[in-house]
């Protein structure tokens, strides 16, 4: 087991070296710091005095790679490589162009973020599994082909219209919570109803048809009719093995999203007002503020990584023949 996890933490090490090599050259190599200066000043007529002025307020006055000025271990570290993109590695985010420890401000959004996310994916996979069970034990009766008719709809769907439905309806027409906004402790409770219930409610859709299809893939196999066979119910034959023999693709899409709860959503966080992850990086793509995106794009590379290792670990604990592959 200890074997199997430690191969899968090296195939990974690669894997965040390439990710930070292009998240560099994106960067800084096709958006060179003369136009992130330019972008950032926002004037037509900027002087190279002004862009020479603001690199070397934010550090972008290195040379990108390797520093011809410098002597010894100072010609590789003294780069912008080296300051703004290995740094990285040691979640060192620096400060942001406007002068904010990146660290610190990602220390505080990630908890309004999680406390979305966390509710949002448990509640949404207690009530599509449960639906979809449903639908899988009335199969090819008027319920089950209502029921799919009313999940596309679902999906059909923008999330724009659950969340500006949901606060027309919930907040403005009949007042049970606010349509905005966020508090600290637990008066924040009030303020994350709404998003939480429309998060749930807008992944009903595809949450549900896709447990569905997998559910009536495995009903139809060998051991299930050999269980019928038995004289084992539909009920314990849903539950106990059905429901068991389909927790690998289950764990496929819970377990990579985990880490990913982190970032938060980016809509659902503008529009309700919820100073987390996903509002910060909006702020910061409408700001220009690189640093701030470039943080958060390895830290969301990082954390998708972290995401497949933990599903490769989910799957030895379902299957352990998944081990020797």
């Amino acid at each position: 087991m200890m074997a199997y996890i430690i191969r899968r933490v090296l195939y990974a090490i690669p894997i965040l070296i390439g990710v930070n090599i292009l998240t560099f050259v994106l960067f800084f190599v096709i958006n060179s710091p003369d136009d992130m200066a330019r972008m950032h000043l926002g004037v037509k007529r900027v002087t190279p005095e002004a862009i020479e002025s603001w690199k070397r307020e934010h550090g972008y006055d290195k040379p990108l790679l390797y520093n011809d000025r410098a002597a010894g271990a100072a010609r590789f570290t003294d780069t912008i490589f080296f300051q703004k993109s290995l740094k990285l590695f040691q979640f060192d985010f620096g400060l942001s162009d406007s002068g904010r420890d990146i660290g610190y401000d990602i220390s505080q959004r990630m908890w309004p973020s999680l406390a979305i996310a966390v509710p949002v994916l448990f509640i949404g996979l207690l009530v599509n599994i449960s639906y979809a069970l449903l639908i899988a034990f009335f199969r090819a009766t008027y319920i089950d082909f209502w029921s799919v008719v009313l999940l596309v709809m679902m999906m059909s769907i923008s999330s724009l219209f659950y969340i500006i439905g949901g606060q027309y309806l919930v907040s403005k027409v009949l007042h049970l919570v606010p349509i905005s906004g966020y508090d600290t402790g637990l008066a924040a409770i009030k303020f994350l109803i709404l998003p939480v219930i429309i998060g749930v409610v807008g992944g009903i859709g595809a949450g549900t048809r896709w447990y569905r299809t997998l559910f009536l893939e495995e009903i139809n196999k060998d051991y299930v009719r050999t269980a019928r066979a038995k004289g084992l119910s539909e009920r314990l034959v849903l539950f106990r093995h059905v429901l068991k023999n389909a927790l690998i693709p289950i764990l496929t899409g819970v377990v990579v999203v985990l880490p990913l709860l982190f970032m938060g959503s980016l809509i659902t966080e503008s529009f309700f007002g919820i100073p987390g992850l996903g509002s910060y990086t909006i702020d910061a793509i409408n700001r220009q503020d690189f640093a701030i995106v470039r943080a958060m794009v390895f830290l969301g590379s990082v954390l998708y990584i972290l995401g497949l290792i933990l599903t490769d670990i989910s799957y030895t604990l379902v299957d352990p023949r998944v081990r020797l592959s």
